[in-house]
């Protein structure tokens, strides 16, 4: 049977081409990178990536991203939302039904952070909170104190953190995202709905064995090309870990949903592996 085709697929991690603006998307990581090259990219891990999407110059790119979710079966998408506004928030707003808001957050804001999670919560359907421990500014390793005022809100907001771990793709320090420091988290805080991003690199081994320990540990896809899905983690949702692992792709950031969906159908899962993949894992840790 391999992979549906009409199942209706939630991804957990989309963006809204905004033209012109992606290297915005990044300009809070810039006092962290040192290296000439990096300052040259259009994103911060561009030397990982063949083939980056082109922006579209001009139109209406909340319709555009619409267009392209449904050409690929897409039925609702986790995007990054800015209290300031833009056109993530837009569309957040405007069709709640497709786009589910997600707010990145930096602990080393303190309450302020928390008051910012508070306000997304009573401005749109808040349905994540998003981490990046190496692309804080100081660094906020995922067990740190700085770190637990956040897990402690979305514990009762009952919303899912989604967090980058593995050694990081721009070049950043990587001591902070060593999946190790997720075992102290799920420990700490059992009500917590904790989502690993961006591939868990070279700890895959590691990473499934905590989602084997943790029933509140799981694992999401993105950044990562289908062909280049962890074999670890393939054999992990095959075997005792069809529960645990959900589809984010990388769109416009890094790859293009032809190339994702062009790739996708040749991933070895089994059968019953995939609508979890897809869709229902995403919409039972999701509360969809």
């Amino acid at each position: 049977m391999g992979m549906p085709t009409d199942i209706g697929v939630i991804d957990l991690m989309l963006g809204i081409p905004d033209p012109g603006k992606k290297e915005g998307w990044y300009d809070f990581l810039k006092p962290n990178l040192r290296d000439a090259e990096s300052a040259t990219f259009k994103f911060p891990a561009q030397y990982m990536f063949k083939e980056v999407p082109e922006d579209p110059t001009d139109g209406d790119m909340i319709a555009y991203t619409l267009d392209q979710m449904d050409g690929h079966g897409i039925d609702k998408a986790l995007i990054g939302i800015s209290l300031q506004g833009g056109i993530q928030r837009d569309a957040a707003l405007k069709h709640p039904d497709r786009f589910l808001a997600g707010l990145s957050i930096d602990p080393n804001e303190g309450m302020k952070a928390i008051h910012k999670i508070n306000e997304a919560a009573q401005s749109v359907d808040l349905k994540a909170v998003t981490l990046f421990p190496a692309g804080c500014n100081p660094a906020v390793p995922i067990n740190d104190k700085r770190m637990y005022p956040v897990y402690a809100k979305c514990c009762e907001l009952d919303i899912p953190v989604l967090c980058c771990v593995g050694v990081p793709g721009p070049r950043v320090p990587m001591a902070s995202q060593h999946v190790e420091l997720v075992d102290e988290v799920c420990y700490f805080f059992p009500e917590l709905k904790f989502v690993m991003r961006h591939g868990a690199e070279p700890w895959t081994d590691l990473a499934w064995k905590l989602m084997l320990k943790w029933p509140n540990l799981y694992y999401s896809t993105s950044a990562f090309s289908p062909r280049y899905y962890p074999e670890a983690i393939v054999n992990y949702a095959n075997t005792r870990g069809a529960d645990k692992v959900m589809y984010a792709g990388y769109f416009p950031m890094g790859l293009s949903l032809d190339r994702i969906f062009a790739e996708m159908p040749n991933v070895p899962f089994k059968d019953e592996v995939w609508p979890k993949f897809l869709r229902e894992n995403a919409m039972r840790v999701f509360n969809l």
